[in-house]
């Protein structure tokens, strides 16, 4: 079991510093910036490559989401959730303090937003309560549908992590001017505790979103989609 946390850690790890360093660092750069597709990719990469790197060890989740979608799905043992929810929010947050200590070694460093998630005022589009909440729910439970469909003993062995990333990278795309994307309750968590905004009276919506969203997608999964010969995520990662 310390493997798999350990898996989840530090591949939650690499998603924050990865994804949210791309925003609060390269995005920011005047000369060269990556703007919204750069960071958009960059998330993706980020669940792309650990997928490979650890996923053969905890089932590459780097989410509670997923964990979560996973386990209404069948596909995680529920008594493991905790554990994991623990792991990839310890991740978040030390790689969220990574971040920091490195972006603020600049002079003129203002951590701001921080990339954290947000609605009405914290919205980088200033969209609503309602509109946030409809695009975390239905973003996450498509991102349910796409890991359960890409490690499904249908889908071709060894692609999975490059459906995910891009699945990822495709929702960020669409949905960083809404919320800056969360779907991922530990992503929201890192760096809402070091951004100078309300960030942190917000995050409630980016637990209760994604979660709701990803059993949703489980349960659409299960009971439309779903086949009765499926292989575990860390069977189709290592496949």
């Amino acid at each position: 079991m310390l493997n798999k946390l350990s898996a989840e850690f530090f591949g939650t790890f690499w998603l924050v510093l990865g994804g949210c360093g791309s925003a609060v660092i390269a995005a920011a750069f005047p000369d060269v910036g990556i703007g919204l597709l750069g960071v958009s990719l960059a998330f993706g990469l980020t669940v792309l490559t650990m997928a490979y790197a650890v996923g053969g060890i905890s089932g590459g989740h780097f989410n509670p989401a997923v964990s979560l979608g996973l386990a209404v799905a069948g596909r995680f043992d529920p008594k493991d959730l905790v554990p994991y929810w623990i792991a990839q929010v310890a991740g978040a947050m030390v790689a969220a303090a990574v971040l920091y200590l490195i972006a603020s070694g600049k002079a003129d460093f203002v951590a701001g937003g921080f990339a954290s998630n947000g609605y009405g005022e914290l919205s980088p589009g200033k969209y609503g309560l309602t509109s946030a909440l409809v695009a975390e729910i239905v973003f996450t439970a498509f991102f349910i549908l796409i890991i359960l469909g890409a490690t499904s003993a249908s889908a071709p062995a060894g692609f999975a992590p490059m459906a995910i990333g891009l699945g990822l990278t495709l929702i960020h795309l669409v949905s960083i001017p809404v919320t800056n994307t969360s779907v991922n309750p530990a992503r929201s968590t890192g760096v809402a505790l070091f951004a100078e905004t309300a960030a942190l009276s917000q995050l409630w919506l980016f637990w209760v979103a994604p979660l709701v969203g990803a059993a949703l997608g489980a349960v659409i999964w299960k009971s439309l989609l779903g086949k009765d010969t499926e292989m575990s995520v860390t069977q189709a990662v290592a496949a």
